[in-house]
């Protein structure tokens, strides 16, 4: 099939499985609840396509597609929800697409479109690529929907894809993603490390055991394991596990990691962290921290990482502070990319990208800032890969762009003996000039930044009256 033929066919199913989206949401069913369910139905009818290639099927006799696509009414809703009771409780690769599987369309007529949506194509027989990009595209457009909630799950492609070429996972090393929502970073790695050999045994490999990810959440698990099977990994055993990384000490070392870990506190209910581990170096309850500390633990000696962090974890005191210095004497913190707002579902985000490497003491600490004066915006002007180009040229290089000449350069490296002796080690760092450059939001994205404004205003007022109310005590 050529390009322009794979491209009409991808346009033509997203077009499809979004129209029929809107039309079930006008009966209640959100959009990402929509998706799982078309997950589920998905992998039913490529079973079934294997089986009429004379392949054996996965799915339990009685619970497969052909067993749904007979019946109608109420008798195709009880058999739909007694085969996702079933297939929840299967061991390996359906066990965990199916992990914890309900059924969200309870109108017998809708799930009866998507199940003819889903018939009308042969999907085992479409190129791999096109399958996989087909499922990402859809993935992506859900982490878009404002209304899905999903974009928490989300970093922009064009930076995963930049953090992955300069990381340059191997064909023969592990990566892992230990917060990895719906797969992007392990997708990418792949794609990456699947062009540098045609050697059977490596190929297995790295389709096989050389990815792995864990996510707190059931449904993303079952969307990121997704997402991998139709891209041809993890086909009999998914690298995917619906768990809490911070909840446990690593036991296999991984050679790279590459992750944009949850924001934020820790969800209400979780395990206390403190009282689970005593190998972190330091407690806290800062999330973003904690995962920093169990990202460091979980390399092999010279093994590396490409991190997502927020400004924060730059100058934080107490356990901030502690594990920068940690980070400057037992890692090669060498490079630190410095993100501009406007690229993240979530407005106002400032981020970061730290890069190290364990087991050598840090000798510089190369900065490019990609923030000053960098405007973007989802709607307008969103971040694209070309808009990197330069870091990566720069990382690859490792020669200052800044100098007296050129205070305007975005590429500067600082000693490690400088960034300990600021206050706090803080490496909070900007050198350039802020222009008078203006940035035109749509109303939903200014909308959206008035909504997370206020939103933080109200958690800063219910922290500082639980602080009141200590002290009043």
């Amino acid at each position: 099939m050529s390009k322009q033929n794979n491209t009409n066919t991808s346009q033509s199913l997203i077009k499809k499985v979004w129209t029929l989206a809107d039309v079930i949401a006008a009966a209640g069913v959100g959009f990402t609840d929509y998706i799982i369910q078309l997950t589920y139905l998905l992998f039913l009818k490529m079973d079934d396509e294997k089986v009429q290639l004379g392949l054996q099927s996965a799915i339990p006799q009685g619970y497969g597609w052909n067993d749904l696509i007979a019946l109608d009414g109420l008798d195709l809703l009880r058999q739909y929800e007694e085969t996702l009771k079933v297939l929840s409780n299967q061991d390996d690769l359906i066990g965990t697409i199916f992990t914890k599987a309900t059924n969200k369309i309870e109108q017998p007529v809708l799930l009866k479109k998507v199940i003819s949506l889903i018939e009308s194509e042969n999907w085992l027989s479409m190129d791999g690529d096109l399958k996989g990009s087909i499922y990402e595209a859809i993935l992506e457009k859900n982490g878009q929907d404002k209304k899905s909630g999903a974009g928490q799950y989300f970093t922009p492609r064009a930076l995963i894809d930049a953090m992955v070429e300069v990381t340059n996972p191997l064909i023969t090393e592990t990566v892992c993603d230990p917060a990895c929502g719906t797969g992007g970073f392990l997708l990418s790695a792949f794609n990456h490390m699947k062009k540098q050999s045609k050697d059977r045994e490596k190929l297995r490999f790295l389709r096989n055991e050389a990815l792995s990810g864990n996510d707190i959440t059931p449904l993303v698990v079952t969307l990121a394991s997704m997402n991998l099977y139709l891209h041809g990994i993890g086909t009999e055993h998914t690298p995917i596990r619906c768990q809490d990384s911070l909840e446990r000490t690593p036991t296999t070392l991984v050679d790279v990691v590459l992750a944009n870990p949850p924001f934020g506190t820790r969800p209400a209910g979780s395990t206390d962290i403190s009282a689970m581990r005593d190998d972190l170096y330091v407690t806290t309850k800062n999330n973003q921290l904690n995962f920093l500390q169990h990202i460091m633990l979980m390399l092999k000696n010279d093994g590396r990482a490409a991190v997502v962090l927020p400004d924060n974890v730059l100058f934080e005191g107490g356990a901030g502070e502690t594990i920068r210095k940690k980070l400057l004497t037992d890692f090669d913190l060498h490079t630190i990319l410095r993100l501009p707002t406007g690229i993240f579902y979530a407005q106002g985000v400032k981020a970061n990208v730290l890069f190290f490497r364990k087991g050598t003491k840090t000798k510089d600490v190369w900065y490019y800032d990609y923030r000053t004066n960098i405007k973007h915006t989802l709607a307008t002007n969103p971040i694209q890969r070309h808009h990197l180009d330069e870091f990566v040229e720069c990382y690859n290089n490792r020669v200052e762009t800044y100098s007296e000449e050129n205070p305007d350069g975005r590429w500067r490296k600082y000693s490690c003996d400088e960034l300990i002796a600021r206050d706090k080690t803080s490496l909070d760092i900007t050198w350039l000039r802020t222009g008078e450059e203006t940035v035109d939001y749509s109303l939903d994205e200014l909308m959206s930044m008035i909504e997370e404004k206020s939103a933080n205003i109200a958690e800063a007022v219910s922290k500082l009256k639980e602080i009141i109310d200590t002290i009043e005590e």
